[in-house]
């Protein structure tokens, strides 16, 4: 099934939501190095600007994937970009090929549109190969 896509503040959001399973009041700390922090804080900030805390809670329960709940979860609004995307220029390439069936000139249109279909296309393949690259 597909997921749910989130608001754009639940996307932005740095601190986890919520829960209905109780309150979250077990802490657990962790000690690292200067570069171990360095390293921890770059990913934090790779992954969207979470918190340290939140990288490591979802990395240790990642999926088998190795993905992340905010990886995943962008990578569902990146699809689903792509596919309103990929309408649209369905769309003009159908008002094209009317245009085309009319008799009329497409010289301008059909260039572009097919170019931009292909840079989708493209955007497709390097998601896919990032996921199944693992």
């Amino acid at each position: 099934m597909a997921e749910a896509v989130p608001s754009a503040r639940a996307r932005s959001r740095r601190r986890r939501a919520n829960t209905s399973a109780g309150p979250r009041n077990i802490p657990h700390k962790v000690m690292v190095n200067a570069e171990e922090e360095a390293a921890l804080v770059g990913r934090a900030h790779a992954a969207g600007g979470i918190t340290i805390p939140r990288l490591l809670l979802e990395s240790a329960l990642a999926e088998p994937s190795g993905a992340t709940v905010t990886e995943r979860r962008d990578r569902v609004a990146d699809l689903l970009t792509i596919r309103r995307l990929l309408s649209a220029n369905s769309n003009n390439l159908n008002q094209i090929a009317r245009l085309a069936n009319a008799g009329e000139g497409i010289a301008g249109e059909l260039p572009h549109t097919l170019r931009a279909i292909r840079t989708l296309c493209d955007r497709i393949d390097r998601i896919l190969i990032e996921e199944y690259a693992r």
